[in-house]
């Protein structure tokens, strides 16, 4: 019985690190899934791609760029992403960063939903 036991115990625990792998990886999201999870996603990291629309950089100190990938509704198509990192109009990227909600920045800019600390990595021009 305790070999049994011990057998199960140790498969067990040869199972954990997938588990906490899995944990890590950010979530793969649509622009459009991120509107309709982000009371869930909130504080967690996800994986967008789009098509970059929109680009200001070096506005408090961070880069903000809009990803639209082809989901969602007027109001829900377009996300805003801040970054270290920038790129241009028109850049295919991949764009890994945390779900934030209800961003103040302050002088009117409030951001219901928003990704913030983003990696970003061109995939294509």
């Amino acid at each position: 019985m305790n070999r049994i036991i011990i057998s199960l115990f140790v498969g067990l625990l040869s199972l954990s690190p997938l588990a906490v792998s899995a944990a890590d990886e950010p979530a793969h999201k649509s622009v459009e899934e991120l509107y309709q999870e982000k009371d869930k996603l909130k504080g967690q990291q996800v994986q967008l791609q789009g098509t970059v629309v929109k680009v200001n950089n070096g506005i408090m100190n961070r880069n903000f760029i809009h990803l639209q990938d082809g989901s969602g509704k007027e109001g829900s198509n377009d996300i805003t992403i801040t970054s270290d990192q920038t790129a241009e109009v028109g850049d295919e990227v991949t764009v890994v960063g945390t779900v934030t909600l209800d961003m103040d920045f302050g002088a009117g800019y409030l951001y219901p939903l928003i990704v913030e600390k983003a990696t970003i990595t061109k995939t294509s021009k």
